[in-house]
């Protein structure tokens, strides 16, 4: 509280000073002030998409169509890339002729097991010799039946269980047909590769006629609508870290400063570098591009708060990304010095890890255009 209305009184006071310093020609400085600061670690790593997959080739081929390359946008469901099924369109004709085949010989065992069913024997009797086959069946079955070595009864039985069974082998073979014909409709889906939702291809592993095999990846698709930074974290900073609290994050575009939010924390450790896998969520309108280095600064819990120098955001100037800051030396010279930033501290102000000392006076407003040995205006 005390460091807080003492950066509110400075501020107030480097403003007048300002002022009048601007009105004379002059700059102005102020001395480096220290300021407790928690102890935070600075994390590289990577601007990824939230959502990123690999279309592979499910089956053997040549490629045949590709919808686009890399930039280009597509709607869900949307066909990004096709192989060459020219032969299991022909094994396909082939199971649907065997398939008819199947369903003929099965309504003809259903013919015969309904006629046998219905006109017992009519099968045993022979074409042309209807009266004399008529004759000899009536005597000889009834001789059988008279002499006992015949039994009817169970001649129908089995007659009926014979149809029966025809029946069911062709219903069988029937199926077996239509099951050949769904494998090879599910392998011609195979064939095609389909958007998963809407994205973008980011890179494009094939070209129209190449020939793939299974497993072999030909398009990178992403959703790059939502960003996130992937950092390998050291398994000693995890304590400092839950899902849902955001940590400032330094882009690498105009060196942009953001809050990210920690959206998932992987459950194991990499057991050879001994850190943790964690993506913290970009906000949707910052000024980021997958494969982007950024920076995320997180709390360290096994150090205790430092001393750290803090200067005001207006001293800082850019050189390229670097940031810097003018210091005015005891021969009131200038002297540019390059810094490292820590975390914004009060109201106008920011620490500084490493470049300069606390005591030093530092320019509060750099003129443009200053450069090193500059001398102050009389």
């Amino acid at each position: 509280m005390i460091l807080r209305r003492f950066l509110i009184a400075l501020s107030g006071a480097i403003g007048a000073c300002l002022t009048t310093a601007a009105a004379a020609g002059q700059w102005q400085t102020v001395p480096v002030q220290e300021s407790r600061v928690d102890s935070r670690v600075v994390l590289g790593g990577t601007v990824v998409p939230t959502r990123q997959v690999t279309i592979a080739a499910q089956l053997p081929g040549r490629v045949e169509f590709i919808a686009g390359a890399e930039g280009d946008t597509f709607k869900q469901d949307t066909v990004l890339v096709s192989l060459n099924d020219d032969e299991l369109m022909a094994q396909r004709r082939a199971a649907l002729a065997q398939m008819g085949n199947a369903d003929a010989a099965m309504r003809n065992a259903g013919v015969q097991y309904t006629r046998e069913l219905v006109n017992p024997w009519s099968n045993n009797q022979m074409p042309g010799m209807g009266v004399p086959s008529m004759f000899d069946s009536f005597f000889t079955r009834g001789m059988q039946d008279f002499m006992g070595t015949n039994n009817s009864n169970m001649d129908r039985h089995a007659d009926l269980v014979a149809r029966g069974a025809g029946v069911e082998q062709a219903r069988s073979a029937f199926f077996q047909a239509q099951s050949q014909l769904d494998a090879i409709d599910a392998k011609l889906k195979d064939t095609k590769g389909y958007a998963p939702f809407d994205g973008v291809v980011t890179d494009k592993l094939v070209e129209v006629g190449d020939t793939v095999q299974p497993g072999q990846p030909l398009l990178k698709y992403a959703d790059i609508n939502f960003l996130q930074i992937q950092v390998e974290v050291p398994s000693r900073l995890m304590l400092a870290l839950r899902e849902g609290m955001t940590v400032p994050a330094r882009l690498d575009l105009r060196n942009t400063m953001v809050q990210a939010r920690v959206a998932r924390i992987f459950p194991m450790a990499d057991a050879k570098r001994h850190t943790v896998t964690v993506k913290f969520d970009l906000p949707t309108e910052s000024p980021a591009a997958a494969g982007m280095y950024a920076e995320v600064s997180v709390l360290d819990p096994n150090v205790s708060t430092q001393s750290l120098p803090v200067v005001p955001l207006s001293s800082l100037v850019r050189r390229g990304s670097l940031p810097a800051v003018y210091i005015e030396r005891d021969d009131g010279e200038t002297e540019m010095r390059l810094v490292r930033l820590g975390e914004q501290v009060g109201m106008g102000y920011i620490s500084i890890l490493s470049g300069i000392r606390t005591g030093e006076r530092v320019i509060a407003n750099p003129t443009p255009g200053m450069t090193s040995s500059a001398s102050r205006a009389k």
